[in-house]
């Protein structure tokens, strides 16, 4: 005769069991996820609009080079004067 089990044995192997299978599935998909979260998708533009994220501001750089100024003073030298400030930056050349 094989031995009963009892209803503890029945109730890991039935309930139990399954339970943390489930669990342990569930938490190695999150934390795959939060990995890729965190390694990838923070950074998708697609992703991005789909949760809701604000994208990071764009900065735009001041023009402070020295070929900022170049191009500036051949953009004033090369186009006629148009507004009052155009005329004061042509008699400082």
């Amino acid at each position: 005769m094989a031995p009963s089990l009892s209803f503890w044995e029945y109730t890991v192997i039935f309930f139990l069991r399954p339970v943390f299978a489930i669990v342990f599935v569930l938490f190695l998909i999150s934390s795959g996820w939060f990995v890729a979260w965190k390694l990838v998708l923070d950074h998708v533009p697609l992703v991005q609009e789909v949760f809701g994220l604000k994208k990071k501001p764009v900065r735009v750089k001041p023009q402070i080079g020295r070929f900022s100024k170049i191009y500036s003073t051949l953009r004033a030298q090369n186009s006629p004067p148009t507004r009052i400030e155009d005329e004061e930056n042509l008699r400082l050349l």
